[in-house]
């Protein structure tokens, strides 16, 4: 192999480690996340917030800032008893300047079945944290009818 082609490699091995490293810095920063919360530790759960995170949940209603959210999930952690969401299937994006991240997965939940976060992501001095997280729990097309039912039909 001449010169050339060996730097070519090397450079080309670079840019491959470079961006995968974000990836597995935000999905080591995720699975600690999720890890948090199924061991009831708030303190660890929350800080992996940025400062004006906002966490979105399965009610309309749900829209919360990490201060809001914290005093709604507070007893749930002071008792010992979170929640626990295990991830799979997660897709990572980088903004092109690599301070900025979003991603989807699925999760499993013991208690709700399968389920389904998004999140953004930002890049800050400590690390990269939570901006907006979304939880959703799927609803298969053909039992959308069926829960419209429930939850109300949309006005006309």
């Amino acid at each position: 192999m001449n010169g050339t082609l060996i730097l070519a490699f090397l450079l080309s091995a670079h840019a491959y480690c470079a961006s995968a490293e974000p990836a597995a810095e935000i999905a080591a920063t995720l699975d600690d996340w999720h890890d948090a919360a199924a061991k009831a530790d708030e303190t660890r759960y929350f800080g992996h917030f940025a400062p004006d995170g906002v966490f979105l949940g399965t009610d309309a209603t749900e829209r919360w800032n990490v201060e809001q959210f914290r005093a709604y999930a507070h007893p749930y952690f002071a008792k010992g008893k979170a929640w626990t969401l295990k991830a799979r299937d997660r897709h990572v994006s980088l903004s092109p300047d690599g301070g900025t991240a979003w991603f989807d997965e699925k999760v499993d939940s013991p208690k709700y079945g399968e389920g389904r976060g998004s999140c953004v992501l930002v890049k800050l001095k400590d690390g990269w944290r939570i901006s907006q997280y979304n939880y959703t729990v799927p609803i298969p097309n053909e039992k959308f009818s069926d829960v419209l039912k429930v939850i109300g039909q949309p006005k006309k």
